[in-house]
């Protein structure tokens, strides 16, 4: 018999509940919305890539990947200075708003909500790298559009208990 977790993650909604977090945080965030686009993020020189895991109800991870350019606009939207390069500031804010996409996501699961914990963020940032989970049981995978800038945002479920 299916878990209520496993039962709630299978139903079509949950890509649609991933655009609903990601236009609330950036909306919250940044005072812009954020939409989800058809066609795919381009790798460019610097890609930066924040990752949080999910573990309890759910094992897994959320990640947000978006270029140099991207991560700067949001990071000036977040506290209100256009940083001039890729520092710690600029780390720590994609850091935390792939915690609270992360956050909002899970929260709108309830079983999800109070039964799956978030890891602190780790940001990953160079040229031609992957990120690669064990096992994917499923994968939410959508592309965004905020200002004039794209960003990928993803869901990695490993296992449901």
């Amino acid at each position: 018999m299916a878990t209520p977790a496993r039962e709630i993650l299978q139903e079509s909604a949950h890509a649609a509940h991933l655009d609903d977090a990601v236009d609330e945080v950036f909306r919250l965030m940044m005072g812009a919305p954020c939409t989800p686009i058809e066609e795919s993020v381009a790798d460019s020189k610097e890609t930066i890539t924040a990752v949080i895991g999910l573990a309890g109800a759910m094992s897994g991870a959320c990640t947000l990947r978006c270029d140099l350019q991207t991560a700067l606009r949001m990071a000036e939207c977040m506290v209100g200075i256009r940083p001039a390069e890729l520092d710690a500031m600029v780390k720590d804010a994609i850091g935390e708003v792939c915690n609270m996409v992360a956050g909002a996501w899970k929260g709108k699961h309830g079983v999800l909500s109070s039964g799956c914990m978030l890891s602190t963020p780790a940001v990953v940032t160079g040229t031609n790298y992957q990120l690669h989970m064990q096992q994917q049981e499923f994968r939410i995978d959508r592309n965004y559009r905020f200002e004039s800038h794209t960003l990928n945002v993803s869901i990695i479920c490993e296992s449901i208990q």
